[in-house]
């Protein structure tokens, strides 16, 4: 069996059912999910397009009654496979959802225990025979007030308002509160809670971190009442940015080891968190909601991290996340290679004396073999096609190759690489050509042959990136993959404080990876007026260089095991 969301039009009825009786009586259940939720799957089997309902049709039912008035998400289902017993699943899960305490709260705290006592949200949702989400939705609870958990069970509230409060922050929360104990104000439930947290919120005043005496935008205030609000959003949050930018480098400049802005309106899970010393690595999250509210949350680090850092731990390491992704590693690897080898091509002096350093040692490629250029996806390999680097010395394989006068097998066979030159002509007709060469043909050759084996993603090419001053500016620039395959939102807006700088950086802080991402290539592509067109990053120098102290950058660790040998 399976466990499944089905949208609720892909569910039908079936004539048999484990049950062995109808299901249209729902005036106990209806209510009972309207303010839990589906507790127990729906037990269903595949039939043609749809999925009929084998047990559950009382909840099927019920459900089909909310849906007239509330859109509902896809529905939780076990999957019958070919020789399931129904009655047998039907029965474990009924006694697994009667374990459940009935009420939202109770559900909160029986979590949060197990979740305290190592729990991943997977393993509570199978021990209960329930969903992650409605586990995950549980948990939420842990972000409200006590005062609301109480208006809660004197149902003073319903469900829905309390599970929309769950992605509120603490202020909101106590503006709410304090509307439903007004005796002249209303409190928004439901739907229009949610209007009120998210859509066409007023940013107060109060919510500004930086001085009002220094905004030079315009404020309004209310006619009957005190309050005061921004009258441009836009210049707002310039101002607000700038402000969140100045208290990270203020948190940074205190020893916190990471600051991470969330994109506006970003819910923040506090139950997927633990409590994290500065000293241990914890992390500051900043908040932001659509009204301008700012959240600073110290020292955190999340539940799956800390597990993996006492994995890693127990191993003798040091867990750090890596600075960059291991495709974008792939990516730098494959053109930093292929600059480093195109300049090799003019130097045979190194060529020949890397040669013998080769016979004598070993290497990963001596063999007399290519360098097989994994480019690990389409994208890779199509941005190092476009290579002027890559470009050129394909022409001194066909330059090379001409010497050697080694016919091609048909009219469509590629120029072959050393490794496949067995396969054109045996070792003997190759040395016999060579015997007729003069000696700077020969050189251009074992040139060529040292280049196209030289191993990527190695110390060597860092080593001779270095010793040949390669300028990996002149074969490559920043192109649509490597713009694609940056994530880290840190190292993005320190990229973009060298494009645009420090003052575009900041007024961008909170923006999400993409925007800034746009802004940079907008800048290089002169759609936006100044920065810097001829940037490059500071992956593109011999030795690379990173922008965070985290590590992960294994051409950095190449140069650092080898740079004692260079000085």
């Amino acid at each position: 069996m399976d466990l499944q969301h089905i949208k609720l039009d892909g569910l039908t009825t079936t004539a048999v059912n484990v049950r062995k009786h109808g299901g249209k009586d729902i005036a106990d259940l209806e209510p009972s999910i309207r303010a839990l939720g589906l507790l127990q799957p729906l037990l269903v089997r595949p039939n043609g397009l749809h999925f009929e309902v084998v047990a559950g049709q009382r909840r099927y039912h019920a459900l089909s009654r909310i849906a007239q008035d509330t859109d509902l998400a896809p529905v939780p289902c076990i999957v019958m496979a070919e020789g399931d017993d129904a009655t047998a699943i039907e029965a474990s899960l009924a006694e697994n959802v009667a374990r459940l305490p009935m009420d939202e709260i109770d559900q909160y705290k029986a979590f949060a225990a197990l979740v305290k006592q190592g729990l991943e949200v997977a393993d509570i949702a199978s021990q209960f025979g329930i969903t992650e989400r409605l586990v995950k939705q549980r948990l939420a609870i842990a972000n409200l007030l006590p005062a609301i958990l109480t208006a809660y069970r004197r149902e003073e509230i319903n469900a829905q308002t309390v599970r929309i409060l769950t992605m509120a922050t603490k202020k909101q929360q106590k503006a709410w509160l304090a509307l439903l104990r007004s005796e002249d104000d209303y409190a928004p439930q439901g739907r229009a809670l949610k209007h009120w947290l998210f859509g066409g919120a007023q940013i107060p005043t109060t919510n500004a971190l930086f001085d009002l005496d220094d905004y030079s935008g315009e404020i309004v205030g209310d006619l009957f009442g005190d309050d005061r609000y921004f009258a441009d959003a836009e210049t707002f949050w310039a101002a607000q940015n700038a402000a969140i930018a100045k208290a990270r480098e203020a948190y940074l400049a205190d020893s916190w080891g990471e600051v991470v802005v969330l994109d506006i309106g970003d819910y923040f899970p506090t139950y997927d968190y633990a409590d994290t010393a500065k000293e241990d690595g914890g992390r500051v999250y900043v908040q932001i909601s659509h009204d301008g509210e700012v959240t600073f949350h110290e020292g955190l680090l999340s539940r799956k991290e800390i597990a993996a850092r006492e994995r890693m731990l127990e191993g003798g390491a040091t867990p750090q996340r890596p600075e960059l992704t291991k495709a974008m590693q792939t990516y730098l690897d494959l053109h930093r290679h292929a600059s480093v080898r195109v300049t090799l091509l003019s130097h045979p002096g190194i060529a020949l004396r890397l040669a013998v350093a080769q016979i004598i040692a070993g290497s990963e490629l001596w063999s007399v073999q290519a360098d097989p250029q994994k480019a690990g996806s389409d994208a890779i390999a199509d941005s190092l096609a476009g290579n002027s680097a890559e470009a050129a010395f394909v022409e001194e394989r066909t330059a090379v190759m001409s010497l050697l006068a080694l016919p091609e097998t048909s009219a469509t066979t590629v120029v072959p690489r050393p490794g496949e030159w067995s396969q054109h002509r045996d070792l003997h007709t190759v040395f016999a050509k060579l015997l007729k060469l003069t000696d700077d043909e020969v050189t251009r050759i074992l040139t060529y042959v040292v280049a196209e084996t030289l191993p990527c993603g190695t110390a060597m090419v860092e080593a001779l990136g270095r010793l040949l001053d390669v300028d990996l500016a002149a074969h490559w620039s920043p192109d649509a993959t490597f713009f694609d395959l940056l994530r880290d939102k840190q190292v993005i807006n320190a990229m973009l404080a060298e494009v645009g700088g420090a003052v575009a950086a900041n007024a961008n802080v909170s923006a999400t990876a993409k925007v800034q991402k746009k802004i940079i290539r907008d800048y290089l592509d002169a759609n936006r007026a100044g920065g810097k067109r001829d940037w490059r990053p500071r992956y593109a120098g011999f030795p690379i260089t990173a922008y965070t102290d985290r590590g992960g950058l294994t051409a950095m660790e190449h140069w650092q095991a080898v740079r004692k040998h260079y000085a």
